[in-house]
């Protein structure tokens, strides 16, 4: 059986509450051997790394851009100070989920979308001072993103981490590329409407792509309800992890390779995207 590395899981969200575990173990049995756990507020800090820990998986510590708002004012120094406390930690695998989000109108102008490119700026000062990879939140703000990358790198030193998400042009997803990032598809790509993601996923070199669920979120095309569904009395069919090697299916027919080409290909640019991957994949 090909086995799969879910990049982006958010394992602790309240909705696996009540069954996390048979989450976890039914994803394993479907060959998902790993998945990264990326936090989204200080809140959650301490239960993604207790998760990884517990289920041998690993996880990054950040503050997402939806989550700005209601940051406090000490969170980022509190962010400086956990990242010093557990840079040592094998399974602390990049600072993430950072990033902008222009999809949502509010955080397009004034105060808070000059408070997301603070979080931002600073979450990126702080990646570059531990040496982690950094995974990013890329909602209608790729350029943006790409503006402050090219403003806090050094030179001679590439980024290292994950677009994920990935819903850009392909100038965009090239310019991510030649700074260091892998691109993160997911469930987005399973609609047949989706024809930019699919182009994308056809045609970027092999060596750029990995995989996700973002689990519970963005749930592809088998499990979604529609309106008119709900109203009928049908369920909307959550994420899981576990959707992975269906979505990595799709992948590989849009592809034309096997199913083993592409895991084999996607853990090792899972591998190069967050390096501490490998110690734990032995």
């Amino acid at each position: 059986m090909n086995t799969w590395i879910d990049t982006h899981c958010h394992l602790d969200a309240p909705g696996f509450a009540p069954d996390r575990s048979a989450v976890r173990a039914r994803a394993q049995h479907l060959g998902v051997d790993h998945c990264v756990i990326p936090a989204v507020e200080r809140t959650n800090w301490d239960t993604v790394r207790q998760l990884a820990h517990a289920g041998g998986d690993s996880y990054c510590l950040g503050i997402h851009p939806l989550y700005v708002e209601q940051a406090q004012s000490d969170d980022l120094q509190a962010l400086e100070t956990l990242l010093q406390t557990h840079v040592a930690d094998p399974r602390l695998v990049a600072v993430g989920e950072i990033g902008l989000d222009y999809f949502v109108p509010e955080l397009q102008q004034g105060p808070l979308k000059e408070r997301q490119e603070l979080f931002y700026r600073e979450q990126l000062k702080l990646a570059r001072h531990f040496q982690l990879p950094v995974v990013l939140h890329v909602r209608r703000s790729a350029d943006r993103l790409l503006k402050h990358l090219r403003e806090l790198g050094r030179t001679g030193s590439r980024w290292s981490g994950i677009a994920h998400a990935f819903n850009g042009s392909g100038v965009q997803a090239q310019a991510f590329i030649e700074l260091g990032f892998k691109l993160g598809f997911g469930g987005a790509l399973t609609y047949e409407r989706a024809l930019q993601l699919r182009h994308l996923v056809q045609t970027l070199p092999l060596d750029a792509i990995v995989l996700e669920t973002d689990a519970p979120d963005i749930p592809p095309h088998w499990l979604y309800a529609t309106a008119k569904d709900r109203l009928a009395g049908a369920l909307q069919g959550r994420n899981e992890p576990g959707e992975l090697p269906r979505i990595a299916a799709l992948v590989a027919e849009l592809r034309g390779i096997s199913l083993e080409a592409l895991a084999q290909a996607t853990t090792l640019n899972a591998r190069q995207a967050l390096p501490r991957l490998a110690a734990l994949l032995v």
